[in-house]
């Protein structure tokens, strides 16, 4: 009897501990409430599972919102209406100057086509090489996902970096048709650049300039994205012009709003950029000096 009770007392650990042990485990990727939002995050907890979360409160950017960009708005929508469509479209790679807008004409493509059955994730470029494992989750769906991933930029060696290659080269698990992926970044080729990769660069006896494995290495991850959108700084103009639509918007009236033009462009000057992310952070001070909610 003594024997029996301390074999159940054995075994009862030995659950225990399994149980421990399976939790601390890589787990597989479950697909989340697909009715609770329109946007997604791929979150890794601490236990190294990742999860997809609902994003609770969408922001409400609209395209008309944004100002001074419409030759990258036209690309944008056209890329994304083709992607709707099921027609042949491209995976995206928004880049140039910050503040212009490149992560709010995405997020605001998201709001004017979710009823569309557009859908957005945002995952960081750390958690990229879990992209295959989030697009098996979304294959067998209705919807079209967007996979979003602002402020793109790796550093030599990063794991991320080889595993999104690989999934823009074609894989068979990136020829899921409802899915793309549209990235934002600083950098153009989304790598580190030094003076010393110069040296790599060949020359032939006519005189033509090759690039070398180094800078080849280095721009391959862009060339991979089909449709580049470029993004520049605002001229004086553009911004003001930025500024009184987001004064608009906000309630303030159209003189008013010239009046606050010397002040908008003082704000500018202290943040030295004219980029549409001062002209908005600059009309909700204003707007709240004036009192509009």
């Amino acid at each position: 009897m003594a024997m029996n009770d301390a074999l159940e007392r054995m075994l009862h650990r030995a659950e225990v501990l399994m149980a421990r042990i399976e939790a601390v485990l890589p787990q597989p990727l479950h697909a989340p409430d697909w009715q609770a939002s329109v946007a997604f995050r791929y979150r890794k907890r601490s236990s190294g599972h990742g999860v997809l979360e609902p994003v609770r409160h969408v922001g409400s950017m609209s395209l008309d919102d944004l100002k001074e960009i419409d030759q990258q708005k036209e690309k944008i929508q056209r890329n994304t209406l083709q992607f709707l469509q099921g027609l042949p479209a491209n995976n995206v790679l928004l880049t140039g100057a910050r503040g212009t807008g490149k992560s709010s004409l995405v997020k605001a493509c998201l709001n004017t086509y979710a009823s569309q059955g557009l859908r957005l994730i945002e995952v960081d470029k750390q958690d990229m090489v879990d992209l295959p494992d989030i697009i098996d989750v979304v294959a067998a769906r209705p919807e079209k996902f967007m996979v979003f991933c602002d402020d793109l930029s790796f550093d030599e060696g990063e794991p991320g970096y080889k595993a999104l290659k690989s999934i823009l080269d074609g894989t068979v698990a990136a020829a899921t048709p409802n899915v793309l992926i549209y990235a934002t970044s600083n950098r153009r080729h989304l790598l580190p650049e030094y003076m010393k990769d110069n040296l790599s660069y060949t020359h032939t006896e006519d005189g033509e300039v090759h690039p070398g494995e180094v800078i080849e290495e280095k721009i391959s991850l862009s060339e991979r994205f089909g449709l580049w959108v470029s993004f520049y700084p605002f001229s004086q103009d553009e911004y003001l012009h930025i500024v009184d639509q987001w004064l608009l918007s906000l309630g303030v009236t159209k003189d008013a709003s010239e009046k606050a033009h010397p002040e908008a462009l003082i704000w500018a000057l202290e943040r030295g950029s004219r980029s549409g992310r001062v002209a908005y952070q600059f009309a909700r001070d204003f707007a709240g000096r004036q009192g509009r909610r």
